[in-house]
């Protein structure tokens, strides 16, 4: 069968430029997998995907024009159940034969190495390529990752955006598919103001050159975004600037534009007076402008936006966009002058009125319990507590009051940043002005973290109050719903905790933190350590995800995980000790990792109760019979306060390379002693030595559960 190339392209207004690039590449990497398991594509075949705000394509290299006839097998009952003594079919064969529409004599026997069946073969022709593209597409649309979707006129057809053409072309001719109630042609559609009208492609090849010099439209995404980076970074040349390309921004540009044409503008000076904060947010999230920076990293009263048309005037244009941009900068700058007629401290009022949850009172109330959380916590942080515990009551007041502020209302995703300017303009000291901003700190994966003690203590009592609330009103995250993001807010926790190696114990700070909810709230919620523990579990499970995108393996995870250390730190140093003990050791780490694997499945089989405290104590020597028990039992003792001495002060890492020197004795006891021996008193006392050798590892982690191949 002659291969040829494919394209399909689905027609469509214009499509949500945040996930464009993920709409594109869900659209074809599914289609193209379905074109693969139904057999048409080849060792050489490939795909590219183009999306535009207007459209989503994929083109496949050499794909087959229909499937290779098959055989399709259905297996029945088993030789000895089909037949009987007498070799009449039983019910089972009679009914299995009549399932596949066949008399019995038309069923084969076929034999393997577990025994012989009635098995059923039956040709089946192979469909061709526009029935396979049909539930491609069809299956392809479903799945595409779309949150919310849309009808449009009087149809019940769902899509994230109404749909007006598809185009389907095989080699050179037309592809007779269909979806979404559209059939597909050779026609596609140039850009909405240069181009608005159909352009007929004559093969599937012609796609890219065709809109691009008839249709003004750049349908690859990746050569569109590479298109508006170079334009953007010459302008900025051009301007002796630097300027700042957010990739989000890049990203979202990207998916608003089909036929970019960067343009530099530039807005009023006397603008820079504003916090630059404000100044870039009202260009990039709210006008989609890139800024600019001098040498020194200063913002400029420059900027530059890109455009869907090639304008015959460029300048007014230009013009438009600075016009738009003056009005939010004089917003904000009335917002920065108005505001700070209200000092932050008289502000805290103001917060009793603005609701942080139905069951959880006020933001007001929320302030005061960070501050009494935050109190504790600084004060195991602290070297100098009285006067961190004033700075953090100070900033606990103020943390939240830039939230009626009319600089936070037009600037949502400024909070914090503009209380820290507002601290430091009305005279507030340093730490509690950076603390305010900090606390806030980080906003979303891979942020930078608070530094110093002051924030670090406000950042983690705002994330535990959060999370302790939030679970104690029954709003778990399910599935992919987490309203309040309480995933972030507990992994924030744990970065936090974990470097910059603050030693705190979680438990007693969720204890802490749901007891001050008795303060400000009417009631008490019930049953807290069932609340605190569920927390705890929640927060926990998000080291999981934390240490795996960190080179951990799941089980290392794991078998740190089993001994529940107490605090984040503890679980840091116990799992990167016993990494390394793998990574360095590997070949005693393994033994030892089998051995107590042996160890705990020979314990749970030996129905003794056990507790062993210490291995030195509790084995009798005077049943210390073989050599190999008695040469574990002796290294047990030379180790074990050494060991135990160096889990006590956190040195793992020096623990396990201790504890290597077990696996010599350890092999020779399995070797040449019986554990479980007739005499009860030998048995117990040999299950004693183990039981022992196995607390002394638990002391770090469980490697048991580690696998070792």
């Amino acid at each position: 069968m002659r291969r040829r190339n494919l394209l399909l392209e689905l027609g469509t207004e214009e499509l949500p430029p945040k996930v464009l690039q993920r709409l594109g590449d869900a659209f074809s990497s599914r289609i193209f997998q379905g074109l693969e398991n139904a057999g048409l594509l080849a060792n050489t075949s490939s795909f590219q995907f183009y999306a535009t705000p207007r459209r989503l394509a994929i083109w496949v290299k050499s794909v087959a024009p229909r499937q290779s006839d098959g055989v399709e097998e259905r297996k029945g009952p088993a030789l000895q159940a089909a037949y009987d003594s007498e070799g009449n079919p039983t019910k089972a064969a009679l009914g299995f034969a009549r399932s596949c529409g066949v008399d019995v004599s038309e069923l084969e026997v076929r034999e393997a190495e577990k025994g012989a069946w009635l098995v059923f073969q039956k040709q089946v022709p192979g469909r061709n390529l526009s029935e396979v593209v049909n539930q491609c597409l069809a299956e392809s649309i479903k799945q595409l990752p779309i949150p919310k979707r849309m009808r449009w006129g009087d149809s019940d057809i769902e899509f994230v955006r109404p749909v007006h053409w598809l185009l389907g072309l095989y080699g050179s001719d037309i592809l007779a598919c269909e979806v979404l109630g559209l059939r597909a042609s050779r026609v596609t559609w140039g850009h909405r103001f240069h181009a608005n009208s159909a352009i007929t492609l004559p093969s599937a090849d012609s796609y890219l050159k065709s809109l691009k010099t008839t249709g003004f439209v750049m349908a690859d995404y990746q050569v569109r975004k590479a298109t508006i980076e170079k334009q953007i970074l010459r302008l900025a040349h051009k301007a002796n600037a630097t300027a700042v390309i957010d990739p989000e921004l890049l990203d979202l540009v990207t998916g608003l534009v089909e036929w970019p044409q960067a343009i530099i503008g530039e807005f009023d000076s006397r603008f820079l007076k504003i916090p630059p904060e404000v100044l870039i947010s009202s260009m990039s999230d709210h006008q989609k402008y890139f800024h600019l920076v001098d040498d020194n990293g200063a913002l400029l009263p420059l900027f530059i936006t890109v455009s869907n048309i090639k304008s015959k005037s460029p300048k007014r244009v230009c013009q438009g966009n600075e016009r738009v941009l003056r009005a939010r900068l004089s917003d904000a700058e009335f917002f920065w002058s108005s505001d700070q007629n209200t000092p932050l401290s008289d502000r805290t009022e103001s917060l009793k009125r603005v609701l942080f949850h139905r069951k959880l009172g006020s933001i007001y109330d929320k302030a005061k319990r960070i501050g009494l959380l935050a109190d504790v916590i600084v004060q195991s942080l602290s070297d100098d507590v009285q006067s961190n515990q004033k700075l953090v009551a100070r900033a606990a007041l103020l943390c939240k009051t830039d939230l009626v502020t009319d600089m936070v209302g037009e600037f949502p995703d400024l909070q914090g940043v503009v209380g820290r300017y507002y601290a430091t303009n009305q005279g507030e000291k340093k730490l509690v002005a950076q603390a305010i901003d900090d606390h806030y700190l980080p906003r979303f994966a891979g942020d930078n973290l608070p530094k110093g003690k002051v924030s670090q203590s406000l950042a983690l009592a705002d994330r535990i109050d959060t999370l302790l609330g939030i679970f104690a009103s029954g709003e778990i995250p399910t599935g992919d719903k987490d309203p309040y993001g309480l995933r972030r807010a507990a992994l924030g926790v744990l970065r936090i905790m974990i470097e910059n190696k603050l030693d705190l114990n979680i438990l007693h700070l969720l204890e802490t933190g749901l007891k001050n909810y008795g303060q400000t709230q009417p009631s008490p919620f019930e049953q807290p350590e069932a609340i605190c523990r569920q927390v705890l579990d929640f927060m926990f499970d998000r080291l999981k995800s934390y240490y795996h995108t960190r080179g951990f393996s799941s089980d290392e995870v794991a078998a740190v995980f089993a001994c529940r250390p107490s605090t984040p730190l503890d679980f840091d140093l116990r799992l990167r000790a016993l990494s390394k003990f793998f990574r360095k050791r590997k070949s005693a780490a393994k033994a030892l990792a089998a051995a107590n694997k042996r160890i705990a499945n020979i314990l749970s089989k030996s129905g003794s109760n056990i507790e062993v405290i210490s291995a030195v104590k509790s084995v009798d020597t005077s049943l210390l019979r073989e050599g190999p028990e008695r040469q574990l039992f002796d290294e047990l003792v030379r180790i074990d306060s050494q060991v135990t001495r160096y889990f006590n002060d956190n040195k793992y890492d020096k623990a396990f390379e201790v504890l290597a020197a077990l696996r010599e004795p350890v092999d020779n006891f399995f070797d040449g002693v019986m554990v479980m021996d007739p005499d009860e008193k030998t048995r117990h006392n040999r299950l004693t030595i183990l039981a022992g050798l196995r607390t002394l590892f638990l002391g770090a982690a469980d490697i048991s559960v580690i696998r070792h191949e």
